[in-house]
This record gives structure tokens, sequence and C-alpha cells, in this order.
């Protein structure tokens, strides 16, 4: 049995993605697994193993597929680490190593193995706020989420608290009457804490489960983006003591390493505790993905494959590498 049947498999509880969502995410992937294998191919063309050249390509493939150069060396060191103790590895089984390593990187954290929209336990109403810059589907992924949780039966309430910009609550409002949910909002340039402070008086009088509190995207100032950040929180606090439950940074995965930059600022600006990782299915960049999970030890909790309703998903760490490699 392979490592990665065997981290993987041992692990793997009964449940997983529907058949559904599993095409669904290997469509979404499809544009980086083509440019990732196609570039793979080349590399190891006229070779028969693994070698220093192969290696030195593999990186040059890794880096170019945004998984950035700090989890590439990771997984570049993985592999020499095989050959020596192999003496001998083949190119044909480059593929199955180079799955096996980034299994064996995915596996250290202990996130990632959720396959439902799920809400803590015990904590009523759950508040996620969401943050992130303007672009990056951070309104669409809100409205998707709020959608798959009223699915899952929940009762969700949604507070438009980016207030700098009127697009940015008519577009929340747009997702809400879209999905059936209710909104609470104020008129453009209003604070957004008061905003936030009203959405969870509702909530609790609603006797809500979920509440998804959006916010500004902007990033040209970290220190005010930090001080409204968490004037934001306090005035939650004072409706539900330990609110927000998340704060869930949301990256465009087409734009790569600019992606990890935004997770850089956003994680110095605030305390983040999970990702949503979007657009991943118009773009060869899906690799941003892995170096995201690993470099910033932040679980990475929702992915975006695809524009449908239905196509935001819960990231599956085993289902991400089956997908990929598949």
């Amino acid at each position: 049995m392979s490592f990665f049947k065997k981290i993987f498999s041992s692990e793997k509880k009964d449940s997983s993605l529907s058949q559904e969502a599993k095409e669904t995410l290997d469509k979404g992937l499809e544009k980086t697994k083509t440019s990732f294998f196609s570039k793979l191919t080349k590399a190891v063309a006229g070779k028969s193993k693994v070698d220093d050249d192969v290696l030195d390509n593999l990186e040059e493939i890794l880096v170019s597929s945004d998984v950035g150069v700090d989890t590439t060396l990771k997984i570049i060191t993985r592999i020499e680490k095989r050959v020596e103790a192999d003496k001998y590895l083949g190119t044909d089984e480059l593929n199955q190593i180079l799955r096996d390593e980034i299994a064996g990187l995915l596996s250290e954290t202990n996130t990632g193995e959720a396959t439902e929209f799920t809400i803590p336990v015990n904590t009523k109403p759950y508040v996620l706020m969401v943050v992130g810059v303007n672009g990056v589907g951070k309104t669409t992924t809100i409205g998707k989420l709020a959608y798959q949780f009223k699915k899952a039966g929940f009762k969700v309430v949604l507070g438009a608290a980016d207030t700098f910009r009127a697009a940015a609550i008519d577009q929340l409002q747009i997702w809400a009457d879209r999905v059936g949910v209710p909104i609470v909002r104020q008129e453009m340039g209003s604070d957004p804490a008061s905003v936030a402070f009203d959405t969870l008086q509702s909530a609790v009088a609603q006797n809500a489960d979920v509440v998804i509190i959006d916010t500004a995207g902007r990033l040209h100032n970290k220190i005010n983006l930090m001080n409204e950040l968490s004037k934001v929180k306090r005035v939650m606090q004072k409706v539900v003591g330990d609110a927000p439950h998340d704060v869930m940074l949301v990256l465009d995965g087409s734009t790569g390493q600019n992606a990890f930059e935004q997770a850089k600022q956003f994680t110095a600006a605030t305390e983040v505790s999970c990702l949503a990782v979007t657009k991943l299915d118009g773009t060869a960049k899906g690799g941003v993905v892995i170096g995201i999970s690993d470099q910033f030890q932040i679980p990475v909790k929702y992915i975006g494959v695809g524009e449908g309703i239905e196509d935001l998903q819960v990231f599956n760490k085993y289902e991400f590498v089956d997908s990929f490699f598949k």
C-alpha cells in the first residue's frame, strides 16, 4: 500500500464528498491539472530516473504552479530523501511520489476533513466575520455560503457591514433575496460596527443559527483596517460575548502569488481563523491552495470551483489531492 493510501485511507472517514461534488471539483481543477501535468511530462521527457535535472525542473513547475517557494522546497526535500533511500526511482513513479508527498504535507494539519457545511456545536448564533479585498468574490462567497447553510437546515442572517461601497450593500441584498434569508443593512457610509451590532441583535431576536458579516475590502492602510475590524469585533461582543467565532479571509485563487501577499497583509491586520479560496475553476493556479494551507497553517475551509450557487465546496484535503492526481 502506498504512503498516500496509508495515511489517507486510515484517516479517511466513511463520509466523503457526494459524487456530484466530486465531479464539480474535478471539473473545477481541470485547468490546473492540465497545465501542471503537461509541464511535468515535458520535464521528464527522455529521462528514465529521477535525477537532479528532473528535481530542478520539478521545482520550477511547482513554483510556476503557485505552490509557493517555501512549500515547493519542502516537497522537493521530501522527494530527495525518497530518492536517497530508494537509490533508484524511475520517472514513471514521479506522479505517485509527488502525490504521496503533497498528501503527507496536507495530512500534517488537522483540518480539511469536513465534507458538509456545518457549524460548531453549542454555539448559537455562530458568528462568521468575512474579510478580503474587493474583487476576490467575497460577497458572492457569502451568498453561496448562506445558501449552503440554509440548505443544511440552519437559520441564517446576513449583515452588510461593507458600508464604503453602495454596490457591496446592493450585491449582498441581491444574494439575500435570491437565497431567501434576512439581511440587516444601513445607508452607504454608515458605521460598519453599528451595522454589525444591529445584525447580531436581530439574529438573537430571531433565534438565528448563523450570522455572516460582510466587511469592507480595503487594504491600502493596514492600521485603519486593523482599527476598523477591532471596533467591529468589540461592538459585536456587546451582543454575543465571544463573537466572532471565525474570521474568514476570502482569497482569489486565480491571482496566485498575490493571494499569498493578501494573506500576509490580512493575517497581520486581524486574527484570521480560516480561509476561502475562490475562482479555482478559471485558473491554472490551483496549486496555491497547497501552498497557502502549508505556509499560513490557517485552515482552508471552503473553495470556489465554479460560478453556480452549488459550486462553493467545503475543502476536503483527501478529495482535493485525489482529484488533483486523478
